[in-house]
């Protein structure tokens, strides 16, 4: 059990910590939640690990753990943080069993997050939907036990507002976000689209939250991008335009993951993370300094929840003071964003690959034969088409390893 800090700047929330588990993963965790509690612009004030060998339907850790923490805590203003997921009942259970504490848990406090980072309007609806439709079934008969929480984490945005005593109206701003979102999200297919006609090579950073994506585009790019040293620093993505050796491309800069990050929190984000998805090329980057291998894994897992099929390239950040490179995974981007080496070589890798990835050919389809080349329209992406009398000619630029199954079509 760690000590618990001086209660200093007073005008700062203070949240404590109860983190389940044991050994370097709850360890791991723990540290996260600090830095969460940090760009939440929170104090933390202690943790308490507790060791979960059965989960208490009721109150998640047992009475005892709660009675002990209750007599630690008393009289002290702090909010209590389960870093976990707690369900709407667990969370005022613990509440009451300790005094009527303010506790939240790991997913209401990235919500606060998100809230305090999003800038476009379409973040902010995003935000506000995922707040919405978590706070929601948290609702039921406990208006007053929501209004004791007063201000700070997890209050931010629509918890600002009276909604919370009107499940009716909350349904119906729920309702008018998702429309609101389709809207967005039907524009931002046509752009899409276009993009895709215009040619432009598309290159997305993904990754862990807080691996220098934001310091790389701006490196890459010459752009002026925020780039705090704080998680989910960028929420919004943000387009720049790369030049290399006379070619363009769109480098993309995303919202970073985080492990355990609730699926519904990223299901919020699709629309915004859709041209990241749909790009021809993803930058995973990694923190050489930090435990990248479960930074990759955990971007992996979560692109291959959401279906991105893009190809991608391993980018290992903050490397410049790497001693031995065996350890990583065999043809990784060694780069430091910060002091700008590795990034020569990473703009060639980028432009080897569109070189000898991509092809720009022309096909000429008999009408008779429309049905198949239907199927296999979702394999490349169309320049220009034109209609003759026996034929539809198309401009349209395929990958590599699509390129056999347009061979009965191609004309050059």
């Amino acid at each position: 059990m760690q000590t618990m800090h001086p209660n200093d700047g007073f005008s700062q929330e203070k949240i404590f910590i109860i983190q389940p588990g044991e050994g370097k993963t709850a360890h791991d965790l723990e540290k996260e939640a600090v830095s969460l509690i940090e760009s939440a612009g929170a104090l933390h004030a202690g943790t308490v690990f507790q060791a979960v060998r059965t989960i208490h339907p009721a109150t998640y850790i047992g009475s005892g753990k709660l009675s002990e923490l209750r007599e630690r805590l008393s009289g002290l203003e702090i909010t209590v943080l389960f870093n976990g997921d707690l369900t709407p009942s667990q969370t005022l259970n613990i509440s009451a069993a300790l005094d009527d504490r303010k506790v939240i848990d790991r997913t209401t406090l990235i919500l606060d997050i998100f809230a305090k980072n999003a800038k476009s309007s379409e973040g902010k609806l995003q935000v506000e939907l995922a707040q919405l439709e978590y706070m929601y079934p948290r609702l039921k008969g406990k208006g007053s036990a929501l209004s004791r929480l007063g201000g700070g984490i997890g209050t931010r945005g629509p918890g600002e507002t009276k909604l919370e005593t009107d499940r009716r109206r909350i349904r119906t701003r729920i309702h008018y976000l998702e429309n609101r979102l389709e809207e967005v999200k039907s524009r931002r297919k046509l752009f899409n689209e276009h993009r895709k006609k215009s040619e432009a090579n598309t290159v997305a950073l993904i990754g862990y939250t807080n691996t220098g994506k934001s310091t790389l585009l701006n490196a890459l790019t010459e752009a002026n991008v925020l780039a705090e040293n704080k998680l989910f620093a960028t929420l919004d993505p943000t387009t720049r335009k790369m030049v290399v050796d006379g070619s363009e491309f769109l480098l993309t800069d995303t919202v970073g993951f985080l492990r355990e990050l609730p699926h519904n929190l990223i299901s919020a984000f699709e629309s915004t993370l859709e041209s990241a998805l749909e790009c021809d090329l993803a930058l995973i980057v990694c923190d050489a300094t930090d435990d990248y291998e479960m930074q990759l894994k955990t971007t992996l897992q979560i692109l291959q929840d959401l279906d991105c099929q893009a190809p991608y390239r391993i980018v290992i950040n903050k490397s410049e003071s790497l001693k031995n490179f065996d350890t990583f995974p065999p043809g990784s981007l060694f780069i430091s964003a910060k002091t700008g080496s590795g990034l020569d070589r990473l703009k060639y890798e980028i432009l080897h690959f569109f070189q000898a990835e991509y092809s720009s050919v022309r096909l000429r389809i008999p009408y008779a034969k429309m049905g198949e080349y239907s199927r296999l329209r979702q394999f490349c992406t169309e320049i220009s088409s034109e209609y003759t009398d026996q034929f539809l000619e198309v401009l349209a630029k395929v990958s590599a390893r699509n390129l056999p199954k347009f061979s009965q079509f191609r004309t050059a």
